[in-house]
This record gives structure tokens, sequence and C-alpha cells, in this order.
């Protein structure tokens, strides 16, 4: 199983001294929080998508290509790259290059965001948000997987004899999650294209993202990719840590009340006890995130946010190193004793499609000969 963390890359004042970073202070910290999170042993290092204040991520894969050459076994993602807003020409190109420079350490979550200015900024219609997701990621998996395109649509200019450059690493296309907090639609399309589906389910109940998922491994099955238990599901989550639990919920007061995400809303008390945030020590977040198993099914990838509401750096890096030391230990050892036979483990990696592709080829290969060999002489 996959672990890792996500960023949504705010510059957000801590509420304890009063001090803002600048942008140039942010978007180095993150860079430095992900260089971290691979030397305790996580996985993955995700970077949300935004154009507006007081988020600085706007460029992902700048900040990604980065940090492929300052790691040397994170795989390298997006929590979200904007489906509906960038072109699909530019997504094929810019994470086909992301995979050369980084050796295949590389997928993305594709979604719409959650901010409506964003659409008229790039020129689009807010209320075709749906139909805007549907044309541009039909047209990007054929954008990599077919090296000349003839194409024509609603939302962008026609493409005829296209080649987009470079082509994916090995001929592979990066794997890709639909991220969704509520659009059915979105589990539809992830399920069609055997894809991942990502829940972030940080926000609501857990009965709200069940029947999401639950949809997605539905519709997986139903399109013949596996059974719903195999289907390829990744979870959010959000956590503060000290060693002891009232130290925690001492220290991280301060920063959810006044957090731009869920800042001066319910209680810390009542979202910790609605959504998956757990507050507390290394234990409570291990006991939290098995839940998720049983609400969820098996799961392959698990994400969590720790970088928000203005936390300093030292204080993230402390967060990191109980993440790696105390916590996701125990939990790939937890998870995987209670995962069911014949459900993966892990997600599709480049590796692994490779891998695939090749078994795929020389399976059929092999069958080439027998079914010639079978055929009847012309004109008999």
């Amino acid at each position: 199983m996959q672990f890792g963390i996500f960023t949504v890359g705010d510059v957000t004042p801590d509420p304890t001294t009063g001090r803002t970073p600048t942008e140039a202070e942010r978007i180095r910290a993150m860079t430095t929080i992900a260089e971290h999170a691979e030397q305790v042993g996580l996985d993955v290092f995700a970077t949300g998508e935004h154009h507006n204040r007081p988020f600085v991520p706007s460029s992902p894969t700048t900040m990604l290509g980065y940090l492929a050459g300052r790691t040397s076994r994170l795989l390298l993602s997006t929590s979200t790259t904007l489906i509906t807003t960038n072109d699909p020409v530019k997504i094929a190109e810019d994470f086909a290059m992301l995979q050369h420079l980084s050796g295949g350490r590389t997928d993305l979550m594709l979604g719409r965001g959650n901010t409506g200015a964003v659409y008229p900024w790039f020129g689009q219609d807010i209320t075709k948000s749906v139909e805007l997701t549907v044309e541009n990621y039909q047209l990007l998996r054929r954008l990599w997987d077919e090296d000349v395109v003839d194409w024509e649509g609603r939302f962008r200019a026609p493409l005829q004899g296209f080649t987009s450059t470079p082509r994916p690493l090995d001929g592979v296309a990066p794997f890709v999650w639909h991220g969704s907090i509520r659009t059915p639609e979105v589990a539809e399309i992830a399920a069609y294209f055997g894809d991942g589906y990502f829940a972030n389910n940080i926000f609501w109940p857990k009965e709200h993202y069940a029947r999401l998922i639950g949809l997605y491994r539905e519709r997986y099955a139903h399109y013949g990719h596996g059974t719903p238990e195999q289907a390829v599901v990744g979870l959010g989550g959000q956590v503060f840590m000290r060693r002891n639990s009232q130290d925690a919920v001492r220290e991280f007061r301060p920063y959810f009340d006044n957090a731009p995400v869920y800042g001066h809303g319910p209680s810390l008390e009542e979202f910790t006890r609605t959504t998956p945030l757990t507050v507390g020590s290394p234990e409570q977040v291990v006991e939290k995130t098995l839940t998720f198993q049983e609400f969820f099914g098996d799961y392959q990838r698990q994400l969590f946010l720790m970088d928000h509401a203005g936390l300093p750096l030292k204080t993230v890096l402390e967060q990191l190193d109980l993440l790696g030391e105390h916590v996701v230990p125990v939990l790939r050892r937890e998870f995987e004793a209670r995962r069911s036979p014949g459900v993966p483990s892990d997600p599709p990696t480049h590796a692994s499609r490779v891998a695939a592709r090749d078994a795929a080829r020389d399976a059929a290969l092999e069958a080439a000969p027998e079914a010639a060999a079978g055929a009847e002489p012309a004109g008999v």
C-alpha cells in the first residue's frame, strides 16, 4: 500500500505569531517537505493546483520536475490537476515530460477544482464543468495512446495530424486518478477507463464518500476491469500529532480555528468526530485510519494533509518524522494483514504497467502462430 502526503500550498498567517510567509518561503517549504517525506520512508508526494490566493502551486509540473531531480524513490503526483480549465494537449505533454525526467515516478489526479472563479479566468463556463471533464479527458487519453490524432470537439480548436511530444515513457501513459468529493459522473468516468478513484474524504461524513466509492466499485466491475473489491481506490486524511494527545489538541487548536479551508466553522472536537481529521497521538492516528478500511473496503493509497493552516516548517517536519517512524509502519502491517485475498495492495505504477503491457503483447504473439496453424489452407 502506498502512503504519502499532499499539499494545498496555502500561504496562511501563523495564528500564534501573526507572521505570514512569503510566497518564496512557502514554495521552498513545500519542496523541503517533499524531500523529507522521502527521507522518512513515505511513497508519494502530491501537490494541488490553484490559481487564486492564498494558494501558490499554480504550476504543479514545474515543482514536480524540480523534485524529480532532488529525489530518487518518491512518486510524484498531483491533487488535483484541473481537467476542466487546462488544455488537454498541455496536460499530455507536461506529464509525459515529467515521466521522462522522473524515470516513471509520475502519476496524476484529475479533478474539476473547487474555485468557481477559475473557469472564466481560463475562458470556460462552470456550468459546463462535467461536459468539459468528459471531453477533455477523452482527448487526453487519445493524445497519450495514439501517435497521430485527428480530433474535433466543443471546447477547444480542432486538431489535425497532431502528435503530442514527448511521447509517454516506454509507450505507457501515466496512471490517472480521478478525484471527486461530490460528483457521481466522475466516479463513472474513472470506472469506464479502469482508472483510479480518489475520494478526498476530509470534509464530510464517511457515509457520503462510501456512496461514491461504492458506485465507482460497482461500475468498475460492470466495465470488466475486475471485481468491485479490486477497484483502485485512494483516500485523503488530515492529522496533527504529538506524543501526548492533550499536547496535540492544545497546539493545533489555534491553527484549526483560523484555517482557510475549515476555520470559523465547526469546533475542532466536532470536526474530528465527523471527519477523518485526527488530532492526537500516533496511536490514535493509527486507530482512526484503520477504520477507513472498514468503511470503504480495501484500498491502495492513503495521503495525509499535514502542512496547511500556517503551521511552521519545523512543526511539519516533526509531523513527518512521527508519521514515518510511528504511524506508517504500523499501518502497512495492519492493512496488509486485513486485506482480502485477490485484492491488489498497490495501485498501478509505471513499472507494473509496462510489465502488464509486455506480458499481454507476448501472450498475443504466442497465440498468433497457434491461430495460424489452426487455420484452413487458402482455397479449401
